[in-house]
């Protein structure tokens, strides 16, 4: 069911400002593509929280997931001319920008939700307490995993994230209890990464896992489980939004590790006055 026929359905329940709101969704809808809530509200003369009731009463959670909708009614497109999950060949650069921009934003309020400071913490104790640490991943989350040990390097910490995931096999083979292994993998179901956990409990290393939320088999080895938001499979280019959601994860990690620890910061520091001098040659 598309936002108009919605707004048609539920129209004589709606209240008199959320009439003025379908009225005007319904008259002019190409016009919601470039305003804000409050810029809607007073293109309608309502309260910015009257467009925010409004949008809840037609099932979204708010505004942005309003507006998306909207321009996927307004492109009128099925499926198969999607190329990455709501963006369609027919879009123009403003409705491809405004979809990933909504889309992002989406997926890290939905990544700050599924994830409670008590799992941070546990997560922080475990990292700041390894002796070495190895980053496991394969495909995209294979780049999250290289940025994540390159921040972790910074800060003084032994990292390993090999994108050959016989070597991360091979490394986790001589870990032991004092070592970390932290898994990333958005489906929660790569092959080669379960194997690695595997080996990593064997060995009685602590684990972390990074995998889509709930169940599944790389997250049920983890003794601290973390969650990112896995993409649908069907229309999408690459794991462009999984990815967003894992590195706000580990940023999460790198900047808590090093607020934490005046150790670390001065590590950090000295790293970038490092860089900093060899840009300046």
């Amino acid at each position: 069911m598309t936002t108009f026929v919605k707004i048609k359905a539920l129209y004589k329940s709606l209240s008199l400002n959320e009439k003025k709101l379908a009225d005007y969704t319904l008259n002019f809808a190409a016009d919601i593509r470039q305003l804000s809530s409050q810029g809607l509200a007073d293109a309608v003369s309502v309260s910015q929280s009257s467009v925010v009731k409004f949008t809840q009463k037609l099932g979204y959670k708010g505004y942005p997931t309003f507006k998306l909708a909207i321009i996927d009614a307004l492109n009128d497109e099925d499926s198969a001319t999607q190329i990455h999950g709501e963006i369609t060949l027919t879009d123009d650069i403003y409705a491809l920008s405004e979809k990933l921009y909504l889309s992002k934003v989406s997926v890290l309020a939905e990544t700050k939700s599924i994830n409670g400071a008590e799992f941070f913490n546990k997560a922080l104790q475990l990292i700041d307490k390894a002796k070495r640490i190895l980053i496991s991943g394969v495909g995209g989350s294979a780049l999250v995993c290289k940025d994540f040990s390159y921040k972790l390097q910074k800060i003084g910490l032994f990292c390993i994230a090999d994108h050959d995931t016989h070597v991360q096999l091979a490394n986790v083979a001589n870990f032991t209890k004092e070592d970390l292994v932290f898994v990333i993998s958005e489906s929660g179901e790569t092959h080669e990464v379960k194997e690695i956990c595997l080996q990593a409990k064997k060995n009685k290393c602590k684990i972390i896992s990074l995998t889509k939320y709930g169940d599944n088999p790389v997250s049920i080895h983890a003794d601290v489980r973390l969650f990112s938001v896995a993409e649908r499979d069907s229309v999408r280019l690459s794991s462009i939004l999984a990815r967003t959601s894992q590195e706000y994860v580990i940023d999460m990690l790198f900047i808590a590790l090093t607020q934490g620890s005046a150790e670390k910061r001065k590590l950090l520091e000295k790293t970038n006055a490092a860089v900093a001098k060899l840009k300046q040659r």
